[in-house]
């Protein structure tokens, strides 16, 4: 439970300010030395974290700022036994099939870890807020590597099943280095409900080591690259699924959705989950105001949520989202929850 009702955070990724994308861009053709990466990546979480502390979030993150992109090459580049393969398409509109794959050499392995511990180190050093940590679950790992008949991990599951002992190495390290509130991010079962995968048991299986030791939260969502849902958006046909998950919070998505299936949240929380959940739209170029926040926080409670297990958060991440309307969402996040907090009555609100 939250030490006080309707807390505010963030799902993990911050809007990406135009100098950070032409320095990446500039570091992945040589153009930066190691000290000059580090530099520019520093400057990148202080902006993510001053942005969020500017705007009264309670819980934030260091804006996933060190990573080039959610679950992209940069959590890959820690793995031995992959080669890069070629997108399959590299013209034309965007989408997932213009992403990198990885070719699987021999079975998989992060002899040094994911690189997640040491961002987390690095972002507790620049502020004094309740810091989130966020890292990719079993099964969205695997999305990106080669499976299948003569392939060395024979099925998705396979693949999946070779990250846990990976990510059970990481999160045991990150829980010894102080972390206290972490975040997996599985949206995969929400996009692919119909898998043939027990995606609790290899959640579960990953998380076993922290289980008792940090605040737990999944975060399942419905794909969000190029603000793209990548799935039918409904969480009813995973929600047995969901309950499995060994995890103190679950983190959904519903601003994007208009607010459907908030039946669900009384359920959840009945099963004794907290919730966090998702009132401001990423995927929108519309800044809410404080009176629309506010009228889909009041909706979340009329479910029977309490307050002191009610987080508010965007729906997904601000990656793909312009900062001038992150910040401005942010903004909007904390003025809606303060209208509520307040108890203003709905007809004042404006």
């Amino acid at each position: 439970m939250s030490p006080q009702p309707l807390l505010t955070s963030v799902v993990g990724s911050h809007a990406h300010p135009g100098w950070f994308v032409a320095g990446i861009a500039a570091a992945e053709k040589g153009e930066f030395g190691p000290a000059d990466l580090a530099e520019m990546l520093d400057d990148a979480v202080d902006l993510a974290i001053r942005d969020q502390e500017t705007a009264r979030i309670d819980v934030i993150s260091d804006g996933e700022m060190r990573r080039a992109g959610f679950f992209t090459a940069e959590f890959y580049r820690h793995l031995t036994g992959v080669e890069a393969l070629p997108a399959n398409r590299r013209l034309g509109v965007a989408a997932h099939d213009q992403q990198h794959r990885f070719a699987v050499r021999e079975p998989i392995a992060a002899p040094h870890g994911l690189g997640v511990v040491e961002g987390f180190l690095a972002a507790r050093t620049r502020t004094l807020h309740p810091l989130k940590v966020t890292l990719p679950g079993p099964y969205t790992l695997s999305g990106r590597l080669t499976y299948g008949p003569g392939e060395l991990y024979p099925t998705r599951v396979a693949a999946a099943e070779a990250f846990v002992p990976i990510l059970q190495a990481e999160l045991g390290r990150l829980a010894d280095a102080g972390a206290t509130i972490i975040q997996v991010d599985e949206p995969s079962p929400a996009i692919h409900p119909e898998a043939p995968a027990d995606f609790a048991a290899l959640f579960n299986a990953a998380v076993e080591p922290v289980r008792s030791r940090v605040r737990l939260g999944a975060h399942l969502c419905f794909g969000n690259f190029l603000g793209r849902p990548l799935a039918p958006r409904s969480y009813r046909p995973i929600l047995a699924a969901m309950l499995g998950f060994n995890v103190d919070e679950l983190v959904l998505e519903f601003a994007n959705r208009e607010m459907a299936e908030l039946e669900i949240l009384g359920e959840i929380a009945a099963a004794g989950r907290d919730v966090a959940a998702g009132v401001i739209d990423v995927k929108n170029s519309h800044v809410e105001t404080a009176a629309e926040v506010a009228g889909r926080i009041d909706a979340i409670l009329a479910t029977g949520v309490p307050p002191e297990r009610l987080a508010l958060v965007p729906d997904c991440g601000f990656s793909q989202t312009a900062r001038h309307l992150a910040t401005a969402k942010l903004q909007a996040l904390v003025a809606g929850r303060d209208l509520v907090r307040g108890g203003a009555p709905s007809a004042t609100r404006h």
